[in-house]
């Protein structure tokens, strides 16, 4: 078996991107030291047909056609959506996301960062401090504060269960039914507008599929209550960029805090950089830690050799 590793690090060729792929394939080597490896697409066709396995960090369209033996196509990335819009991705070939022990805990520590300092009011403090002001605000406790989380999958049930663990008032939704111990879950568009209209905070954590772009639209903000906050932690696509702007513009929305965006790195003349009521974050509230991600995939070669059920495997009719 050959093990194919290909892929354009968040998004880059840079010598930084290269020495992150260095990283990832010492990693692999050490946790599957028998294999051949490659690091590019094989132009050989005898060569090609020996790949079995293609581990891959968002490639390039195309990448991966050409295999006529590939059996596994693991992502090392959580989101699989712009694979699953690759048109020439081998639709019989199973797919499976990246589920990280260490990636897991960043993002419920940022997540816990976010909900604190919205709630705490730290955003504002950080303010009055850049103005020379010393003034002491006022805020609720933490039971008072109620946090809505969207999305529990692996990380929404994560980050769901530590804010309530924290004494949040948590309440989670899903675009199916969820049931998730300690957090009091729902499904639909009636329930949402509801937990919209209640929450403090909303955590969006949703996968991105075609039903989930562009979800905060103009209509879904009017659905926040007048003042509150949103951290965005899944995807750009999530956001409707001028819609969310406008929103904060007029109070609808009172802060933002955003780790993803429609157009990754930021543009220079984004009016998110500048805005006096937003965060932004370079797309760093989680990422993969190869040391542990590479036990993971580990795991899942083992397991298609054994012919073993794949760990998370990608339901590509949900596009998750």
């Amino acid at each position: 078996m050959s093990l194919l590793l290909v892929g354009h690090w968040n998004g880059r060729s840079d010598a930084a991107a290269q020495d992150e792929r260095a990283q990832w394939l010492s990693a692999l080597q050490e946790a599957l030291p028998h294999e051949e490896w490659l690091v590019q697409p094989p132009t050989d066709p005898a060569q090609a047909a020996k790949v079995e396995v293609a581990i891959v960090a968002n490639p390039l369209p195309g990448s991966l056609q050409g295999l006529p033996n590939l059996k596994l196509i693991q992502s090392v990335w959580a989101g699989v959506d712009k694979l699953l819009n690759d048109a020439t991705l081998p639709p019989e070939v199973p797919l499976a996301r990246m589920v990280d022990p260490a990636m897991n805990e960043a993002m419920v520590h940022t997540a816990l960062w976010a909900v604190l300092s919205l709630h705490r009011r730290f955003f504002e403090l950080a303010a009055q401090q850049r103005e020379a002001q010393w003034q002491s605000l006022k805020y609720r406790r933490a039971s008072e504060w109620r946090v809505l989380v969207l999305g529990l999958g692996e990380l929404g049930g994560r980050v769901a269960r530590a804010l309530a663990g924290q004494g949040y008032a948590v309440s989670g939704w899903a675009t199916r039914q969820v049931t998730l111990p300690g957090v009091a879950c729902s499904h639909g568009e009636d329930a949402l507008a509801w937990e919209l209209a209640s929450a403090n905070t909303v955590v969006n954590l949703l996968p991105l599929t075609l039903s989930t772009r562009d979800f905060f639209d103009a209509k879904r903000l009017d659905q926040f209550k007048k003042g509150s906050t949103l951290v965005n932690l899944a995807r750009g696509a999530h956001v409707v960029e001028a819609d969310l702007l406008a929103a904060l513009d007029s109070g609808q929305v009172g802060h933002a805090v955003l780790d993803v965006f429609q157009q990754e790195p930021l543009p220079a003349e984004h009016r998110f950089w500048k805005h006096p009521q937003v965060t932004v974050l370079p797309h760093t509230a989680a990422q993969t830690d190869a040391r542990t991600a590479a036990a993971v995939v580990a795991a899942n070669v083992l397991a298609l050799r054994a012919g073993r059920p794949l760990l998370h495997q990608v339901q590509r009719q949900r596009g998750y």
